[in-house]
């Protein structure tokens, strides 16, 4: 049976998925951190205000276990510190430290720099219409 269109660019989606995320890691490698780790430093970066930990959680895309184990050792590397929350004993609050700013500088250059290479050659309406699809698959996906 011969593949569709939809069952190709499925496959091309999670191929490019893998490899910018593999290709970002690589560059990232000589700043000491997992793939996992700046993801999670990246998504705190965006946020207004400090998260709890279940919306960091939810944020990143990962069960609270396994993002508790990667704050302990963020806050191991002094990167980040949890705070308690006066009105919830069991939420805790998620703070960048100092010490993670100028990283977080050094990921976005990085993962700037990147993306500009990656974009490299594609204009603008294709991007478009690519960004039109998406957000329709998204749409569909959010409907299921």
């Amino acid at each position: 049976m011969p593949l569709t269109e939809e069952h190709r660019f499925g496959m091309q989606l999670a191929s490019l998925s893998r490899g910018w995320r593999a290709e970002l890691d690589r560059r990232l490698a000589d700043l000491g951190l997992s793939q996992a780790r700046w993801l999670v430093l990246l998504h705190l970066a965006r946020f207004k205000e400090a998260p709890t930990q279940r919306e960091l959680a939810q944020s990143v895309g990962v069960e609270g276990p396994t993002l508790a184990r990667l704050l302990d050792s963020l806050e191991n590397q002094g990167l980040v510190r949890r705070q308690a929350v006066v009105e919830d004993r069991r939420a805790k609050k998620i703070l960048l430290c100092d010490t993670a700013r100028p990283l977080i500088e050094k990921i976005e250059t990085i993962a700037t720099a990147l993306r500009h290479e990656l974009f490299e050659g594609i204009d603008e309406e294709d991007l478009r219409v690519c960004l039109r699809v998406h957000s329709t698959i998204l749409a569909n996906l959010e409907k299921s």
